[in-house]
């Protein structure tokens, strides 16, 4: 599988009574599809995987199959759980519903060592495989895929990307360079164009949720035309919300507003997370709504 392009990590969306909303998670998906994103990411940490039971996960694996039917890429998520058994379990399901592949990430909580860790990797693998994006969190696992851990791994052709979310902006040149087997792909929405002028070619984004347009805007102008005059000025549009969402604190809660000001009822999150009030709703707004005016005017 080559990475390339806009890969949007799904929100799941839930009704009051924390059920997962199918309606809505259909025309989430339909929307997306529609403006022209490359793949869908499913139960990652933007899908509150750790908050899903595994019987949940199977759940949403099957209904993103029949809705998504092979029009774009479908990745389906194997953390949030510390389980090996249960990485596989998803994995397997995963593979029984045509995914094109699967993710990756660290157990949380075990804290296990690179070569630990690298063994959960490669068990996975061997049961199904199947093309694998890795998904490095470091901020939500308390592990780094190192380089112990990345030589390891790499003996395996199905590890074709890696997902770096570790905001560490020197591990675009040591992964780039060093493991050009691995394709790098932008897992921090407030680095996205560090990635690009980096080398990156692909962007795992929670934001392309509701704001697909500006993010195919950024790789298109980067990657495509390799105009990177014109992606700084489409950058500087998105800033604002992309600081936002990294750093303000509520990143889920915010992917999902951002959905619902599309018209579409994304609901709340799971506890022990908790919605936005009305002021956090309306100061969001406004980084939306501006940033959405000032693109419009970038050729």
């Amino acid at each position: 599988m080559k990475l390339n392009g806009i890969y949007t990590a799904l929100i799941t969306p839930f009704k009051n009574n924390y059920a997962i909303d199918e309606k809505a998670y259909s025309e989430i998906i339909n929307q997306v599809i529609s403006e022209d994103v490359h793949g869908i990411v499913i139960a990652g940490s933007t899908g509150e995987n750790y908050s899903q039971t595994l019987e949940e996960r199977i759940h949403l694996i099957k209904l993103s199959s029949r809705i998504i039917d092979g029009r774009v890429s479908f990745i389906v998520g194997t953390g949030g759980v510390t389980r090996t058994e249960d990485s596989i379990a998803i994995a397997k399901e995963a593979k029984l519903n045509d995914a094109d592949a699967i993710m990756i990430s660290s157990p949380p909580y075990a804290v296990p060592t690179s070569k630990e860790n690298a063994i959960n990797a490669i068990e996975i693998d061997k049961s199904v495989n199947l093309p694998i994006l890795l998904y490095n969190y470091p901020g939500r696992t308390s592990v780094n895929m190192d380089d112990d851990f990345l030589k390891q791994i790499s003996k395996s052709k199905n590890f074709c990307g890696i997902k770096e979310s570790s905001g560490q902006l020197d591990r675009i040149d040591f992964l780039i360079n060093k493991y050009p087997n691995i394709a790098l792909c932008c897992g921090m929405d407030d680095q996205a164009y560090e990635y690009f002028i980096g080398g990156a070619k692909s962007w795992v984004c929670a934001g392309s949720n509701f704001a697909a347009g500006a993010h195919i805007a950024l790789w298109k102008a980067c990657v495509l035309e390799n105009n990177f005059e014109k992606g700084k000025k489409i950058w500087k549009t998105m800033l604002p919300l992309m600081k936002h969402l990294e750093q303000g604190g509520k990143f889920i809660q915010s992917i999902k507003h951002g959905v619902s000001m599309r018209g579409i009822n994304a609901g709340v999150p799971r506890l022990p997370l908790q919605p936005l009030d009305n002021n956090e709703k309306m100061n969001l707004e406004k980084i939306i709504n501006n940033m959405n005016d000032r693109i419009k005017e970038i050729k």
